[in-house]
């Protein structure tokens, strides 16, 4: 019986030894984890798509982030978060905590960079531009899509993102934008589907050198239409040239269209055809489509370049052509003292 007792006693006395064991390295465990880290200064870290809990581990701790990648794999599983860790670029904090690492990891709070699409680019444009991104990884599509049919933005994106799934995403806003504002429209306009409307709108893009003109452009082109006139539109002139690209002369200097040029019958010349170009000439911007639909109340029917970024606009024949001829005035005083200098 007393051997009994004893065998009991040692039998419980180890246990209260494993739960004091227990109980110490949990505590020691909990305050390894959320000590500051060994990091002197912010550090960035990439997580890439597929890679395990063990590999992101080592890294981090080759990386000197952390001092132990055994920790980091216990206090995800810890928490059975073993497979959560997501992928991306993170900017990892100095002297950021084990505990910390792993809520960053877990979070998904990934660097976004940005790239700006400018309004009134051609999709050849916009893709050499999404080609000269170095953060972007993989080809572009093999097929260019539809003229006009991606929207320019600012577009943010983690590290890993392709470039076609950002010409995806492009393509995808432009759908969105124009099924938001079409329902919206001016409910006179002749404009019968929402694809007429964003080439309208290309053409008052790349019309409009000042924002708040906008809907005054938009407001004389839609006059023209329901009059029956032609648009007369340079920049559709140049889209039937050169598919949008800038116009140069032999020594290589931007030029202004030929007479040959505005006489040419092309599917986009709006001097020479009636109604709306074939297909958009650029990408519009929010702002244009948003113009076209909701255009201003205006009796102009006319505009020309005022030599100020602006449009001086007319509601006659005879006022355009003074309008012309001052513009003209500042343009050939300004090749003048081009020259001069």
């Amino acid at each position: 019986m007393a051997l009994v007792k004893a065998l009991l006693s040692f039998v419980f006395f180890i246990g209260v030894l494993a739960v004091a064991a227990v109980v110490t390295g949990w505590f020691w465990f909990q305050n390894e984890i959320v000590k500051p880290g060994p990091l002197l200064a912010d550090q960035t870290f990439i997580v890439s798509p597929g890679e395990g809990l063990g590999t992101i581990a080592r890294n981090l701790e080759t990386a000197g982030v952390i001092t132990d990648a055994r920790l980091l794999r216990l206090a995800f599983r810890a928490d059975g978060d073993s497979a959560s860790a997501k992928a991306g670029e993170y900017q990892i904090p100095v002297e950021a905590s084990l505990s910390d690492v792993k809520a960053l990891l877990v979070s998904g709070a990934a660097i976004l960079h940005r790239i700006t699409i400018p309004e009134g680019l051609t999709v050849a444009q916009i893709f050499r531009l999404i080609e000269a991104d170095e953060i972007l990884t993989g080809d572009l599509p093999g097929t260019e899509p539809p003229e006009g049919s991606m929207l320019p933005d600012t577009y943010l994106f983690g590290r890993g993102m392709t470039r076609s799934e950002l010409v995806d995403v492009m393509s995808e806003a432009q759908t969105d934008l124009i099924a938001e504002l079409w329902p919206g429209r001016q409910q006179d306009l002749p404009l019968s589907t929402p694809a007429e409307a964003i080439i309208l709108a290309s053409v008052v893009e790349k019309e409009t050198g000042l924002p708040e003109e906008r809907d005054q452009v938009a407001g004389v082109f839609v006059g023209r239409l329901k009059r029956g006139m032609r648009l007369q539109s340079d920049p559709t002139i140049i889209y039937g040239v050169s598919r949008g690209e800038p116009l140069y002369n032999k020594r290589g200097q931007r030029r202004t269209l030929y007479r040959s040029e505005i006489d040419r019958v092309t599917d986009w010349n709006t001097y020479q055809i009636d109604g709306l170009p074939k297909t958009p000439i650029c990408n519009p911007g929010r702002d244009a489509i948003a113009a076209v639909l909701q255009p201003a109340d205006t009796e102009y029917v006319f505009f020309v370049a005022d030599g100020t970024g602006g449009h001086a606009f007319a509601k006659t024949v005879q006022e355009h052509n003074r309008n012309v001829a001052a513009y003209r005035r500042i343009e050939r005083e300004r090749i003048a003292a081009e020259r001069a200098n």
